[in-house]
């Protein structure tokens, strides 16, 4: 009998512990926001430009495919207010269910905000409110604002937050002139000792007119559409700049976030001849402060294959594959180079050299921390060696070239 009655009372003791569904929510009365646009408009106020999914109009998953043709997969609001919170609230007079972030993968900011305030001041929102994610990714829409992207709809995937998600991870692995980065990434870089960081850029090409019209995501070939394009540069949360074309994958090289590129060599006088494709790289930064003065060593490995050659070259020699060799590491060190004078141009230390001294040289670095970014980055010297290496030649060693010039 005593062991029935502490069973009854063991379970009684748990029925009271049970949270049951207090918090519950019904599908039917949530909006699901997919991504969120942040602009300024003239007024002082802030304009929230959401982009809710119909799940009626995505059958088949949200990834792309399916769905309705006739109905588009999303509809877009935008709401102004003096604040964030506000704007969001003030949207319950338009929606008809409870907005709902924690499937929200993407913030877009307004060029125009992030120049003249900064985004250090809408991180605050993000981060306190417990239903979003950090782990969103943030994109500053290039010369453009953020409710152009935001309102652009696009064919195969037709949710357009995945399409600019799906974007930026297939261009950086592929490519390595863009990078994608969280809201959580960005508030790192803007809390730690060197307070400058990078961002994706975005932007819309074609009609704007066209561009939330059902019509754009029909069309073969659509009037207006989204690419990833370039990388910005925040200095105090603030942007100040914008890296494109070899000045940001030489950004990305640095940070040791090249995954995959394809980099063309010049070979007896044609331009471009040889294109070879990396495989695997690894940059390693290291800093030393002598009588005060910081220095610091980069040293970059790659290894790759030739994909593609222009003129006919005995790649069986293995003088023509060392000099093909040579000509890749001085590519990739101008690549370098011009990265990290564009950087000391800005006074904006993105490359992460200041965190390195910090890391190495905690007890230099209380010196010159003040200095950092006014004295010390402008003139700082970097010493670069770069290692490549050729491993393959795809499917054949003598180029098809070479039997038609003898034909």
């Amino acid at each position: 009998m005593k062991r029935k009655g502490a069973f009854l009372l063991l379970m009684i003791m748990m029925t009271v512990l049970l949270t049951s569904c207090w918090s519950k929510k019904e599908l039917t009365d949530l909006a699901i926001v997919a991504a969120v646009g942040v602009d300024k408009v003239e007024d002082g106020r802030y304009n929230l430009t959401l982009q809710v999914i119909n799940p009626g109009n995505v059958a088949g998953g949200m990834q792309g495919g399916g769905g309705d043709a006739q109905n588009s997969p999303v509809t877009v609001y935008s709401i102004s207010g003096k604040n964030l919170v506000e704007a969001s609230r003030r949207a319950s007079s338009r929606i008809s269910r409870r907005l709902y972030y924690a499937h929200t993968n993407l913030v877009v900011v307004g060029e125009s905000l992030a120049r003249e305030e900064g985004i250090e001041v809408l991180m605050d929102a993000f981060d306190r409110d417990p239903e979003f994610r950090t782990t969103s990714t943030l994109v500053i829409a290039n010369h453009s604002n953020a409710a152009d992207l935001i309102k652009t709809l696009t064919p195969v995937d037709k949710i357009p937050a995945n399409k600019v998600l799906k974007t930026l991870e297939f261009t950086e692995r592929q490519w390595g002139e863009n990078v994608k980065v969280s809201l959580q990434d960005v508030m790192k870089g803007l809390q730690s000792s060197k307070e400058e960081t990078v961002v994706a850029g975005f932007r819309m090409t074609g009609n704007s007119k066209q561009a939330g019209k059902l019509e754009n995501m029909q069309d073969s070939v659509p009037e207006a559409t989204l690419r990833a394009s370039g990388i910005a540069v925040l200095k105090q949360g603030k942007l100040v700049d914008w890296l494109y074309g070899k000045t940001a994958r030489g950004t990305v090289w640095i940070l040791d976030k090249i995954q995959e590129t394809a980099i063309n060599v010049d070979w007896e006088g044609k331009k471009e001849a040889i294109t070879y494709q990396t495989i695997r790289q690894k940059t390693d930064v290291s800093a030393q402060v002598k009588n005060g003065h910081p220095h610091i060593s980069i040293h970059a490995r790659v290894e790759g294959d030739i994909s593609e050659m222009e003129i006919p070259i005995d790649i069986t020699n293995p003088k023509v594959i060392t000099k093909i060799e040579k000509s890749l590491r001085k590519v990739i060190e101008d690549e370098l180079k011009e990265s990290i004078k564009h950087a000391q141009k800005n006074k904006a230390d993105i490359l992460g050299f200041g965190a390195t001294v910090h890391r190495s040289r905690p007890n230099e670095w209380k010196e010159i921390k003040s200095e950092w970014s006014d004295v010390y980055f402008p003139k700082l010297d970097v010493d670069i060696t770069v290692e490549a290496y050729i491993r393959r030649a795809g499917l054949r060693n003598k180029s098809f070239l070479s039997g038609l010039k003898e034909n």
